[in-house]
């Protein structure tokens, strides 16, 4: 796993270490799913944040001199055998901190409270109540909403400590040390559910840390194109490319950074939306005039999938069949040493790769982990401290246009994990059809910017109907639309019902072999935005 690559912790560090910026915060990652998420909240407030491993020393933190950490929530009990541990001289450095969820229990728990599994689990929106004022809750509403997630609470706190905010189930919503700069939240004020937890960030970050905001997104731009051309030198970096936002901004990087050193790698898996192959070669072609080749693999991918519905396996071997018909391509370019990929934050977190980090996996993604060894390419993912809205930002910093850098984001396994069941020739027709209805119509009603992420999903479930005089027992066809700023939470996107309604018709009567199509409603959490 990627977590466990020393090279990339050296990197890791490297880039914590080399940025230029007076202000920093450091997110230590105790297995959440959101640790991520928390860091995009503070680099919101235009502060500089990184995620580094829940075991860093005090030392190491001594080194880096940030202005205020942060303790990630996670799965695991304090008094859980192995359950994640912090350096407690972290305590004594009088570096302000903050404690959510898990961060908030561990230091109540080393400084002499007492945390307890409750019977009344607060999972999803909860009401909270400011109970003492305090620079923490400046401008904050003194009831709100906000987003649990834990099982165990602080059942007491120590003589030292003070209680702040409750729900009606916690009583230690929030709490405060008396003399040191230490806070916990047992809620989430990283997830958009949570009403005022930007401005509880903000607070900490101004009020308590003392930061001023100055960094911005175009800093990670100059200090990663700089860190490029230092590390490559005069070697040839190799790109794959599909056409998506990611490998497009990691390719303008790159192009920035070395220009004709660029090469990459187009493969047509067979798994790619109507006409995509066409416009990435045409996009390329027109903004980058990269040196850009094309792998015609369908039929290896097709093999591959044959019989498979199992989502992980088709993961795996969606993988493994292109990390062969990459490198068979990528041996006939020459003097190639790296390869870059769009890896981001979601991608790392979700494949329980992050930082070392104990977070359980979500599931697989074929774009974190790299080539095997004996390939000999070391990796470069200049985006993998980056959400997907920053990507978007940093590519319109970069020059590319509007209609790259908006593009919804499309899965690495392509259409693979949005046809349930077995991928077929058939039933992949099948679903291009019908997705390039729904993206369409959603164009053509002026509201594909106002979504995040729109597509079909073909599901391996058939249903009676009536066309015409006939009987017909075909398949159901699923629209997913949502509507999110980082893609670690999302709401459905509320569609107009006459937009819907063109929908369904066109894709009835258009696309042969559905006969339903249905809309799908679900958040995330606790449902992830692709069906597979």
């Amino acid at each position: 796993m990627v977590g466990d690559d020393p090279t990339r912790k050296m990197d890791q560090d490297a880039r914590i270490q080399s940025s230029t910026t007076a202000e920093r915060v450091l997110v230590l990652d105790f297995g959440s799913q959101f640790a991520q998420l928390i860091a995009r909240r503070v680099r919101e407030q235009h502060v500089y944040c990184e995620i580094v491993r829940h075991s860093i020393t005090a030392e190491r933190v001594r080194e880096l001199a940030p202005l205020g950490l942060i303790f990630s929530g996670g799965p695991a009990s304090v008094y859980a055998e192995g359950a994640p541990q912090c350096d407690p001289e972290l305590f004594e450095l009088g570096i302000p901190i903050l404690g959510i969820c898990y961060g908030m229990q561990l230091a109540c728990h080393v400084l002499g409270g007492k945390v307890e599994s409750f019977p009344s689990r607060e999972y999803g929106r909860a009401e909270w109540h400011i109970d003492k004022a305090d620079p923490l809750f400046e401008d904050v509403a003194p009831v709100s909403q906000a987003w649990m997630s834990h099982g165990d609470q602080v059942a007491n706190i120590a003589d030292d400590f003070e209680q702040l905010a409750s729900t009606s189930d916690c009583k230690f919503a929030a709490v405060k040390h008396r003399t040191r700069p230490l806070y916990g939240l047992q809620f989430h004020p990283e997830v958009t559910h949570t009403i005022e937890g930007s401005k509880l960030l903000g607070n900490f970050l101004r009020n308590i840390c003392g930061t001023t905001g100055t960094w911005q997104l175009g800093d990670f731009a100059t200090e990663t194109i700089a860190q490029i051309r230092q590390s490559v030198g005069s070697d040839r970096v190799i790109c794959g490319l599909s056409g998506g936002v990611d490998s497009s901004v990691v390719a303008a990087l790159l192009a920035e950074a070395i220009g004709p050193q660029l090469s990459c790698i187009l493969v047509d898996n067979g798994l790619l939306r109507l006409d995509e192959e066409k416009a990435v070669i045409e996009e390329f072609s027109k903004h980058f005039q990269t040196d850009l080749h094309v792998v015609k693999a369908e039929e290896q991918f097709l093999a591959a999938l044959a019989g498979v519905t199992d989502p992980q396996e088709k993961r795996r071997r969606i993988g493994h069949t292109f990390i062969d018909c990459f490198a068979g391509e990528a041996k006939r370019i020459s003097g190639a040493k790296y390869l870059a990929q769009g890896t981001l934050y979601p991608d790392v977190i979700e494949s329980g790769a992050s930082r070392d980090g104990p977070a359980d996996t979500i599931k697989l993604h074929h774009n974190v982990g790299g080539l095997p060894e004996e390939l000999g390419f070391e990796l470069v993912e200049p985006l993998r401290d980056l959400f997907k809205d920053e990507v978007r930002r940093l590519g319109l910093q970069l020059g590319l246009p509007e209609e790259i850098v908006w593009r919804h984001p499309f899965p690495g396994p392509g259409l693979a994990v949005r046809c349930l069941g077995e991928v077929t020739q058939e039933r992949l027709n099948t679903l291009r059809a019908a997705d390039a209805i729904v993206v369409g119509e959603i164009k053509a009603a002026g509201l594909y910017r106002a979504t995040s992420q729109a597509f079909a999903v073909l599901l391996p479930v058939q249903s009676v109907g009536v066309m015409g005089d006939s009987r017909t027992y075909d398949d159901a066809l699923a629209v997913r639309c949502v509507n999110t700023d980082d893609f670690m939470t999302a709401d459905w996107s509320h569609l107009p019902y006459d937009l819907l309604s063109r929908i369904s018709t066109r894709v009835i009567n258009e696309v042969k072999g559905v006969n339903r199509v249905v809309y799908d409603i679900s958040s995330k959490p606790p449902a992830t935005i692709e069906w597979e």
